[in-house]
């Protein structure tokens, strides 16, 4: 392998000279510029580095850094649970919504190739040609090879955001090729999940200071439609990154409700780890007090620990209510997954890639 400098990317922020890395969330609280990676499972990372600075990007340097990519073939992708296995999972949710002991689970799989023989992978030129073919408000890249963190997001979703004591969380839920195509089931599943980060935030946030600016929003991304909600609150003095980590993760959006009963369904049914996908990916600046946390979805990371050549992962998922249809729901999955897989497989047009 390649001795890969350590290194995070968000938009035209580049952080290089690596200073320290902790999994202490109460670092975020002192002093510089950090990146962070939280596992769903909860393994936490905090890079702080030396140098950040703002880059112009340009079309013609980012397409020269995605040069350097060389994906997975199209055909080389596995998941952790077929089809049967998936819409079965759905059913099972179902039949426990329909008992009352869940409202709204998160069902998740993961997708994974090997890369090609003899590559030597920069996880950087995957964030670039996602640059190019799927551009996200919160696409990241972190690569810190010797601490097992190599991470390229093209998330549409913010976790969580800091501008002093003013926290922000934006979740979606609710996907559709087109505006004509949300189903019913689409706003009520988000107005759930709304009225659960609103619990999360409350938790640390001042009393009567939570507000949802925004409800059930229309946000178009390349391919797909989503519906996005906001809300907003002042943390209390006492509360610092630790505790309100604490209170918002996993974020709501990627779990259920309640919470604690989804977590344990999303256990007993899901046969892989999720990783870095549906976890948390972003930026702290502890000097200027301000933060952008996305939801590790749309995220892609590389597993050099399975033997041999390194692998590519990838998760997508569907949030299942009792509205849900087990082939409308995987195809949900199938949706979400398409236009990230085609980029990372190298066959997309939009990349700026030769197709194969």
């Amino acid at each position: 392998m390649r001795d890969l400098a350590p290194m995070a990317r968000f938009g035209a922020l580049v952080a290089s000279d690596l200073r320290d890395v902790t999994s202490d969330a109460g670092a975020l609280d002192s002093a510089g510029f950090w990146a962070v990676a939280v596992d769903f499972e909860g393994r936490t990372v905090c890079a702080r580095f030396g140098d950040v600075r703002r880059v112009p990007q340009d079309a013609a340097g980012t397409a020269a850094r995605a040069a350097g990519w060389r994906g997975p073939h199209p055909a080389a992708w596995t998941s952790s649970m077929d089809r049967q296995a998936y819409e079965a999972g759905v059913r099972t949710i179902r039949r426990r919504i329909a008992t009352g002991e869940v409202y709204q689970v998160n069902l998740c799989r993961v997708l994974a190739a090997t890369l090609p023989a003899g590559t030597d992978p920069d996880i950087d030129a995957l964030g670039a040609a996602l640059a190019l073919g799927n551009p996200a408000p919160y696409a990241g890249t972190i690569r810190l090879p010797a601490h097992g963190v190599e991470i390229a997001t093209a998330s549409p979703e913010l976790f969580l955001s800091r501008d002093g004591r003013t926290v922000e969380s934006r979740p979606i839920k609710g996907t559709a090729r087109t505006v004509d195509a949300f189903l019913p089931k689409d706003e009520a599943e988000n107005v759930m999940i709304v009225d659960l980060v609103r619990n999360d935030l409350g938790r640390v946030c001042a009393t009567g200071s939570v507000t949802v600016p925004a409800l059930c929003a229309v946000e178009a991304h390349p391919g797909l439609v989503h519906l996005v909600s906001t809300v907003r609150g002042e943390l209390r003095p006492e509360a610092g990154w630790p505790q309100l980590l604490a209170a918002a993760f996993p974020p709501g959006s990627v779990t259920g409700a309640p919470k604690s009963t989804a977590l344990r369904v999303i256990g007993e049914l899901e046969t892989a780890p999720r990783g870095p996908y549906c976890g948390a990916v972003g930026w702290v600046d502890a000097d200027r007090g301000t933060a952008a946390l996305a939801v590790g979805i749309r995220t892609f990371w590389i597993d050099r620990d399975a033997g041999g050549d390194p692998e590519l992962r990838f998760g997508t998922g569907a949030g299942i209510t009792w509205g849900s249809d087990p082939a409308g729901e995987w195809a949900e999955t199938e949706l979400k997954a398409a236009r990230l897989l085609a980029v990372a497989s190298d066959v997309h047009e939009a990349s700026g890639r030769t197709l194969r």
